[in-house]
């Protein structure tokens, strides 16, 4: 484990695990890098050098009060790329992550990625709009925002339910998951964790997917209630020009890492020993 500044001097807590070609994973709101240790650690032992990193404002990073817009978020990613020296690296995010993806193919032309994948990302453009009819109202968003303002733990107790798909039949997962979330959730600042929701839920990838020019794969589930498929995975697997693999899962939530981990890894090691 390492930790690294920023170019405005934020320390960002890494994990750099195992050896070979490098393997960068980006989180999802509002958990850590740790939401990554199982993929990362069969990605590890499969021959790859596996880097995650808790995004600034979340896990054992910094909590700055500002730096929460995709455009500092993207230059953080290439701080991290630059301070670990990982060159001719596969980039995966996840949820929230998946904005770091694009944005950094935009802002950084993609420097030093040669693989790309999004999975349960909120990619290209969550809000509901008259030009994206498929999103998500505003008023969704203002209810997460209140709720976690009025009581963030008891929120999120319920919103990870959701996440993982978890019904009054349906044990996706186990409860300690849950309770594992959103323990992760809880620490991270209140500020960036209101600011990084406000951030996916607004910001539009659209103009992004155009530098997408590496091989690209798309990985999201038909259930999924936190970011719905039709406006995320479907809409970006269309937009990128270059062509990009798009994988469903059938029924599958959101949290695909915990209630689907064994066939994501399959999928993801396949994408990259490609």
């Amino acid at each position: 484990m390492t930790r690294i500044k920023t170019r405005d001097r934020t320390e960002l807590y890494v994990k750099d695990w195992g050896e070979g070609r490098p393997v960068i994973l980006l989180h999802g709101w509002p958990l850590s890098a740790d939401s990554w240790d199982d993929f990362a650690h069969v990605a590890a032992n499969e021959g790859f050098r596996t880097i995650a990193y808790d995004r600034r404002g979340f896990g054992r990073s910094d909590q700055p009060w500002n730096g929460y817009d995709y455009d500092t978020l993207a230059d953080d990613l290439a701080d991290v790329i630059a301070a670990t020296g990982a060159g001719d690296a596969a980039l995966i995010g996840f949820s929230m992550g998946g904005g770091e993806v694009a944005r950094y193919m935009s802002r950084h032309g993609g420097a030093g990625i040669v693989k790309a994948g999004l999975v349960a990302s909120v990619v290209p453009y969550m809000l509901k709009t008259t030009d994206n009819p498929e999103g998500t109202p505003q008023s969704v968003f203002d209810g997460i925002a209140d709720g976690i303002k009025e009581d963030r733990a008891h929120f999120f107790a319920g919103f990870f339910k959701d996440f993982y798909g978890v019904g009054l039949f349906d044990r996706a997962v186990s409860g300690e998951v849950i309770d594992w979330s959103v323990d992760q959730s809880m620490h991270a600042g209140l500020r960036p964790t209101l600011a990084c929701a406000e951030a996916f839920a607004t910001t539009d990838f659209r103009g992004d997917l155009a530098s997408f020019r590496v091989p690209t794969l798309i990985i999201h589930g038909t259930g999924d209630k936190t970011v719905p498929i039709d406006a995320s995975a479907r809409a970006a697997a269309a937009g990128i020009l270059s062509g990009a693999t798009l994988i469903e899962y059938d029924g599958a939530p959101h949290g695909l890492q915990a209630t689907h981990k064994d066939r994501l890894a399959s999928d993801l090691l396949d994408f990259l020993k490609s």
